[in-house]
């Protein structure tokens, strides 16, 4: 009975090595490892094509174009008879509604043209397909402790992030397969104004397959849900 006991005492303990062993950092050097082993993602200049579904509404397709070295970036949503671009090249920012940059008081009113959109897009598009590689860029805390957690009921390795004053509030967590350190969810929730996570606020995404663009394995299938009711928001298909 007591070598049965000290057998699985010892194999639990050896399940769970990986994570007792693995910084954050260490871990995050692993999942880059497996999603950009060439380490091309800091002279990214490529396209990609993605399609968002969502609930009760027409997709929206959109040609994402970005180029690190060059500072940059360009995307081109149509959604119904409206196509919006906005272009950032360097400093200079560039809109456009279906193809024409003389837009209308009204219209730019209607559709919220402006260039701090043009920069949310920019950011949005950079970070998402751009992690987990993102995640050295300076401003983000990565902790130490990895934690072991299942999540819709496979078991992660848990990389826990937070970002300095200035850069983000949020909290996220991102999960990796312990085998192949592959990402496969990540989550973020609000803070209080006491810097306290807010459990009902922000949401999670399910990542599914990969697109290899430009030797670095992006997933293809992002699903968005709402953490407080698991609540279907939508998914942004890769197409490249």
């Amino acid at each position: 009975m007591k070598y049965t006991s000290l057998v699985i005492l010892f194999l639990f303990s050896f399940q769970l090595l990986p994570a007792q062993e693995l910084t954050g950092k260490e871990l995050l050097e692993k999942a880059i490892t497996y999603h950009d082993p060439n380490n091309n993602w800091s002279t990214f200049n490529g396209e990609l094509f993605i399609t968002m579904e969502t609930p009760n509404n027409k997709n929206r397709e959109s040609k994402i174009i970005i180029n690190l070295p060059s500072e940059y970036f360009y995307v081109q949503a149509k959604r119904d008879s409206i196509t919006t671009e906005y272009t950032l090249d360097k400093a200079d920012c560039s809109i456009k509604l279906n193809g024409l940059e003389d837009i209308s008081e009204e219209n730019i009113k209607t559709y919220n043209l402006n260039c701090d959109r043009a920069h949310m897009y920019k950011n949005y598009y950079t970070y998402l397909y751009g992690l987990p590689m993102k995640l050295k860029d300076e401003g983000t805390v990565i902790q130490d402790k990895v934690e072991r957690k299942t999540f819709k009921g496979k078991e992660y390795l848990v990389l826990s992030v937070s970002y300095d004053e200035g850069v983000g509030s949020d909290v996220w967590y991102f999960y990796f397969d312990p085998n192949t350190f592959a990402m496969e969810v990540y989550q973020f929730f609000k803070t209080d104004e006491k810097g306290e996570l807010k459990p009902d606020s922000g949401e999670y995404i399910l990542l599914t397959e990969t697109k290899t663009v430009n030797e670095i394995k992006i997933p293809k299938n992002r699903a968005w849900y709402y953490n407080k009711d698991d609540k279907y928001l939508g998914t942004d298909v890769l197409k490249n």
